[in-house]
């Protein structure tokens, strides 16, 4: 095993801060949630405002089967909140942060 160059103070603020277990499992799963074009694409678009499946569909030019499917995936991980309204489920981000994320993506990117 190499000797570790860094004294003993900056070794343990490295064990601690680096995350471990469930907390790592967490951030794993929503960060998953921007390694899909179209899951970013319905992310974007449910920043302006709430829409259901077809409008979606219709807007970002993708089948509603594709969009339903993305929907479910980014419900599970409570990226999305739903709403009904008769037949109509209409999905909104669950809140702020998740724009915010992406925005920050769009920054360090340079755009």
């Amino acid at each position: 095993m190499k000797e570790v160059l860094l004294d003993k103070r900056l070794q343990t603020m490295v064990k601690e801060y680096v995350p471990q277990g469930e907390i790592l499992d967490d951030l794993v799963c929503f960060f998953s949630i921007f390694s899909d074009y179209t899951r970013l694409k319905m992310i974007s678009a449910l920043a302006i405002t709430e829409m259901c499946v077809s409008d979606m569909a219709t807007l970002l030019k993708m089948n509603q089967t594709t969009v339903s499917h993305q929907l479910r995936l980014l419900k599970n991980l409570n990226a999305v909140k739903t709403k009904r309204q008769g037949k109509v489920i209409f999905y909104s981000l669950r809140n702020e942060t998740l724009n915010d994320v992406l925005l920050k993506g769009v920054e360090f990117l340079g755009y």
